[in-house]
């Protein structure tokens, strides 16, 4: 179990804290590129507890600045987009999508315009996804992951509900082996019955094994077929299981945006033309009703995925980790849990933390997807799927 001053250095995402402090030193995934668009030029978006509004220029500019204008505090939502920038709607303070102040009506004040800027950060379209890094300078690369810059592959993105829970404790059950046995147990029998309910599959599994990576930590399940299961959780905030990238992007302490990106490699290793260019496919709601809570809301359980948002947010909106009692199969989760603490106190002091890259054409990080045995089967399936026609 953590204390209550544990758990919150662990969870908290807002600016100044030491966990949002370490997640500021990531690129993350925070909405679609087909959000902004000349008749809706801007987006609100709320990311790691700040208030944020996406902007595209009449130039094609792209930019994610401060919520509220520096001037009056009114919402840059209702900005007004033109070739330079955004004009604030309330008096017309004009910024362009660096933040800078360059108009600022009714009079010209020189010494905001040279000295004011509204908060602004760097964004990356890719993937058909928009993407911030809101750290410190410089600027490092987005980490080049191969289910993300691969070429020899197709790609889809699932969008998933919103997570009425902290980021952690999505990321916790990435560390959590022995819940699929029992969670999953409607859908990984194979057509076979569980012994019972209580234990579902988990007789199946001989061992559980856990190791940190060059870019975050593994868990490895080994069956006593002799089958073996790795999935990595690619560090902060991602889990690679089997095809899928599994994004978890911190909106606030109880709040997470929950995004699949699904890379299936191409049986010949040929490399499509449409390889970064996924489709997008909407997945929720995954609970009645949509927007209640626990315990009002009822989690429609019809898969893997809402089964698991049903035992995360069931947690509360932040889980309280002082009345809980861990046990040996959770030593998965006491792993994330110190090594996170470890690169928290990395960053506090000035270091890079696990799996940020620099310099400007780093290698790609191979997270070992043409080793995962369900990976390996889907192309498998493809490869022995007769030809259409």
């Amino acid at each position: 179990m953590l204390t209550q001053q544990e758990n919150e250095y662990l969870t908290q995402v807002g600016p100044g804290t030491p966990g949002g402090d370490l997640l500021r030193r990531y690129w993350h995934p925070i909405a679609l590129a087909q959000d902004l668009s000349d008749e809706n030029p801007t987006k609100f978006v709320r990311v790691l507890g700040e208030d944020l509004v996406l902007c595209r220029d009449k130039s094609g500019n792209t930019g994610l600045i401060a919520g509220k204008c520096p001037h009056r505090n009114a919402s840059m939502v209702y900005g007004r987009v033109e070739e330079r920038g955004i004009s604030c709607a309330y008096h017309g303070w004009l910024m362009d999508c660096e933040g800078n102040i360059i108009e600022t009506p009714p009079e010209r004040n020189d010494a905001i315009m040279k000295n004011v800027k509204t908060t602004a950060y760097p964004l990356q379209i890719f993937l058909s996804m928009i993407w911030t890094y809101m750290g410190p300078t410089p600027v490092p690369p987005m980490t080049r992951y191969d289910t993300l810059f691969r070429k020899d592959g197709h790609r889809d993105i699932r969008l998933h509900p919103v997570l009425d829970c902290n980021w952690l404790q999505a990321m916790e059950n990435s560390m959590d082996p022995a819940h699929l046995q029992v969670l999953h147990q409607e859908f990984i029998g194979g057509g076979r019955s569980p012994v019972n309910t209580t234990r579902g599959y988990t007789d199946d599994v001989e061992s559980f094994e856990f190791y940190v990576t060059e870019f975050g930590l593994m868990k490895k399940r080994t069956y006593k077929n002799g089958t073996v299961d790795e999935h990595p959780l690619v560090f902060p905030s991602i889990l690679r299981q089997g095809a899928s990238t599994q994004f978890r992007t911190p909106i606030d302490d109880t709040h997470t945006w929950h995004v699949h990106i699904n890379f299936h490699p191409t049986a010949d290793g040929s490399e499509p033309e449409d390889a970064f260019e996924p489709k997008i496919e909407d997945m929720g709601p995954y609970k009645q009703s949509p927007e209640a809570m626990h315990p009002q809301a009822h989690f429609t359980m019809h898969h893997v995925i809402p089964q698991d948002h049903m035992a995360w947010e069931t947690q509360g909106p932040l889980a309280d980790r002082s009345i809980e009692h861990l046990s040996y199969s959770d030593r998965g989760v006491v792993l994330l849990r110190r090594v996170l603490k470890e690169q928290i106190e990395k960053v506090q002091r000035g270091e890079d933390p696990l799996g940020v890259q620099r310099g400007e054409n780093p290698p790609m990080i191979n997270t070992n997807i043409d080793e995962d045995w369900f990976a390996k089967g889907f192309r498998q399936a493809m490869a022995e799927k007769p030809a259409a026609g």
